[in-house]
């Protein structure tokens, strides 16, 4: 397992196990086809979490059946309202990314827990009449844009030979990737800002 998938392995146990009001914003753990618009059956591990939480899905496009549908610029809660909140792969599809930051802040209780994944090098994706694809992310986006919370924890995806990789037709063979991912080692590329985006954990 690579250090980014053993990152979110720990910070979304750690979300499901230590918090009881959960909000999936854009549903992208995909861990439940009926309120969601994908599965992965990789994140299978997660739902035995669920029976000992509040887990709700957001999501701004109604017929994916999310249990609320609602807008992150402006979501339709009262400030403190949730105990932890997951983000992931949404932030690239909404016009104001910082405006969804502060939103973000808003409706998390004091010492709540925030989970968040962005892309920076990755291909272009969007959902024809949902979403668009806006925005790529930096580190120091990053953390402009959620310096108003106490803890921010970054863990890149990918070094720079790997997201080359990633990017490529050469995707498609577990192959290269692993042997892109033993240069990125060898060489130090491992810890370049060349990456294909970043997991973040965030504590209000």
């Amino acid at each position: 397992m690579t250090k980014w998938d053993l990152f979110f392995k720990e910070k979304i146990t750690k979300i499901f196990t230590e918090k009881k009001t959960i909000l999936d914003i854009g549903g992208g753990l995909r861990i439940d086809l009926k309120r969601n618009n994908r599965f992965d059956p990789d994140r299978a591990w997660i739902i035995p979490y669920l029976k000992n939480v509040d887990y709700k899905i957001m999501d701004y496009v109604a017929k994916y059946n999310p249990d609320i549908v609602g807008d992150i610029h402006k979501m339709p809660f009262a400030d403190v309202s949730f105990d932890a909140i997951i983000c992931a792969a949404v932030l690239e599809h909404v016009e104001n990314p910082i405006q969804a930051a502060i939103e973000i802040k808003r409706v998390l209780k004091p010492g709540g827990y925030a989970f968040v994944y962005v892309p920076f090098l990755y291909y272009y994706h969007i959902e024809e009449g949902n979403y668009g694809d806006y925005w790529r992310f930096t580190k120091d986006a990053i953390r402009f844009m959620f310096k108003g919370f106490q803890t921010i924890e970054i863990e890149p995806l990918r070094g720079a030979v790997e997201t080359w990789i990633k990017l490529s037709p050469l995707c498609k063979y577990d192959i290269f990737l692993k042997l892109a991912r033993l240069v990125d080692k060898l060489t130090g590329k491992s810890k370049s800002n060349q990456v294909s985006g970043y997991n973040i954990f965030l504590i209000k």
